[in-house]
């Protein structure tokens, strides 16, 4: 049974900081969010969204993205049943549920940053991924704008196995351009990027540039 990751009072963290890594693997991570502060449920990462943790040893920042959330009793072995009450009626009458559910993401690594050059991206698998028990935090816009300059990600993502490829890399993109304020000209460099990747496959890149709006 896993145990709810431990919350240390008086500790500030930083704002974009929600999640520790439980599992780690060469292409990917499994991470559990942290418990919020409230009577609440913790924060679900948005499908697709972007974000990064640490390989400590080597000072390398990890990029990734996530393709799969789950929410879930902490005991494997009972599952939660319906209550039929509202969240308010939850944290009035049954506060301890709040404490017996854990919510998780697995996260398909895309790149990374050594700290030798902070300013460079490479968009492969690391040599290493985050080690478990690493923080992770959403990314900045400005991280995501900076490392979207090149398109050898959306390879990354089409290649993630039993995930709906096709709908995340249309998410990955889709925050790209709310974030870019609607830069057609990227949006174009993605499209035609995506149509060599999917070789004329042209219902295909239609289904996923029509996810892909502001």
């Amino acid at each position: 049974m896993r145990l709810p990751l431990p919350q240390f009072s008086g500790v500030t963290r930083h704002p974009n900081h929600f999640a520790e890594v439980i599992e780690t693997a060469t292409s990917e991570f499994l991470a559990q969010c942290l418990e919020p502060e409230t009577l609440s449920f913790p924060a679900m990462p948005p499908f697709g969204s972007w974000v990064r943790s640490l390989d400590e040893e080597s000072g390398n920042l990890i990029y990734a993205v996530v393709y799969h959330a789950t929410t879930s009793p902490i005991d494997s072995v009972h599952r939660a049943r319906a209550l039929g009450m509202s969240l308010a009626e939850l944290r009035e009458e049954q506060p301890q549920i709040f404490a017996m559910l854990k919510t998780e993401f697995r996260a398909a690594i895309v790149g990374y940053k050594t700290s030798e050059k902070p300013q460079s991206f490479y968009q492969h698998i690391p040599p290493r991924p985050p080690q478990i028990h690493q923080a992770v935090y959403f990314c900045e816009s400005e991280e995501i704008i900076v490392f979207s300059e090149e398109f050898d990600f959306l390879r990354m993502l089409l290649q993630v196995p039993q995930a709906p490829v096709d709908a995340l890399c249309a998410a990955a993109i889709r925050e790209i351009y709310q974030l870019r304020k609607g830069d057609r000209t990227w949006l174009v460099k993605a499209g035609r990027y995506l149509s060599t990747l999917l070789r004329d496959d042209y219902d295909r890149l239609r289904v996923i540039l029509s996810q892909i709006h502001l």
